[in-house]
Order: C-alpha cells, then structure tokens, then sequence
C-alpha cells in the first residue's frame, strides 16, 4: 500500500501544525534535565506530556511528579497520565481507578491509555472506558489511544488521538499507512520512532507527513532489543529536532 501524499492529508487537516508529544520520560529525579527542558521556550509546538509515575500513578502522590506536572501547567503544557490497557487484558475498575488518581493528585488534562487493543471485539470496552475517563474529568480531558498500530477503524471515533506507530525507525521506513486514515485529519495521528539516526531526521519527518500524523516523538536512543525503554531519556539531537518541526521542515 503506497505512502498517502501530503497534498490528499493537507485537504483533510484543520490547522494544527505539526508538534512533539512525550510518550514519558523517567521520573524527574533521575531525568531531571529531561523535565526542565520540557519548560524551556522552544520554536516547536509541544502538543502533550505524557506522565508516567511508577508504570500508572503510583501508590501515593509524588511530590516529585506534582512538581514536575503544575510546571508543565504553569507553561500551559497538556499534561496527559499513563494509563495502562494492558491490550485488554486490565479491567476497567482498574483502568478508572489509575484515572482517579492521576485527576485527584496531579490535576492530569487527559489520558494516554497505553497497549490499546487494535481488535474491533475490543471497541466496545475501550469506548466504555473513554467515555468515563471523560465523565470523570472536571474538564475536558484529551485522550490519546496508545495501539502502536493501526487498528480497527472504529476506534478513531473513540477518542482525540490515535497512535498508530510506536517502534523502531528499521520498521518505520519501510511503513505503509492504512488507507481509512485519509478521512481523518493529521492532528488526529501520532507516530513514536525510537532508534532515528540524525542523518535520517528530514526522512522520517517526511514519512510522518506522507502518512498524515501531525503529533511525533523521534528519538535516537533504542529499546536494547526490548531491554530497555527509549522514551526514558531525551534524544542527542532533541535541539535540532525542536528546530526541523519548529521551522516547519515537516510542513
């Protein structure tokens, strides 16, 4: 299936330009340089932050996390909570209480429900779930579905964002997009690549805009063949991505 051209998404979009989303670095006292960049002005949009606190919200408030969270706020940064699906296989007690406690500690703006399910026989289930992480929220909370592939079409109705790429530039480069994306515009789309070369940051930007997703993470560091999580810490290039988007290399 051939890469969709910019000009069928650019039709599509709704004036959202292309910007970062976190996926979630470690916690602020051991990625301490990581959490103050995120405030530091920049030339590129930041569309959202994801927090992490101990794989969910944690046990108890971290005073560390609410620290780092109000310094997002305060910067006018969305701050979204990590909430783990486990591919269907968590409960939605469990799935709404983790909500409940990123709203009641750290005031989160919406969530990234992690491991999505991709099957249509999930939909129903993870449409129940939405729509109660929305009830909950004292204000309209922005969800992001966390699949890492494209899933059944029906979930880009459930939701604000669908991440439907998550894995290794070896794998990136060579993706094809799934054609029922073309009815959706690009801020409804974000793409996480780990293991991005520098010389190859202007290719996988242009991939991001031939398959239509406004929201990106780029990264150089890897996984370690899965031993390791590549979000944890910043690329080596986080400047030179932030100048590419910014100057709207990827417009």
């Amino acid at each position: 299936m051939p890469h969709l051209t910019s000009t069928n998404r650019t039709k599509q979009g709704t004036g959202l330009h292309t910007g970062l989303g976190i996926p979630g670095f470690a916690h602020p006292l051991v990625a301490p340089a990581e959490w103050a960049e995120l405030t530091r002005p920049r030339s590129a949009p930041l569309h959202w932050v994801v927090l992490n606190v101990a794989d969910g919200p944690g046990s108890r408030p971290d005073p560390h996390c609410l620290a780092a969270a109000g310094r997002l706020r305060n910067a006018g940064i969305r701050v979204l909570g990590h909430v783990d699906a486990t591919y269907g296989a968590r409960s939605f007690g469990e799935m709404v209480s983790d909500a409940h406690r990123y709203i009641d500690w750290y005031k989160v703006d919406g969530f990234l429900l992690d491991r999505c399910p991709t099957e249509r026989t999930s939909l129903p289930e993870i449409r129940r779930t939405v729509t109660t992480l929305r009830a909950i929220a004292d204000k309209d909370a922005h969800v992001v579905l966390g699949h890492g592939t494209h899933p059944y079409p029906g979930y880009a109705e459930s939701a604000d964002q669908l991440v439907t790429f998550s894995g290794p530039w070896s794998d990136y480069r060579w993706s094809q997009v799934a054609e029922w994306t073309a009815d959706y515009p690009p801020d409804r789309f974000c793409h996480f690549v780990h293991g991005v070369p520098a010389p190859h940051l202007d290719e996988a930007l242009r991939i991001a805009r031939w398959q239509g997703a406004a929201t990106l993470y780029f990264t150089d560091r890897t996984d370690r063949d899965g031993r390791s999580d590549p979000w944890e810490t910043m690329p080596g290039y986080w400047d030179d991505i932030v100048s590419r988007i910014g100057t709207g290399v990827s417009e």
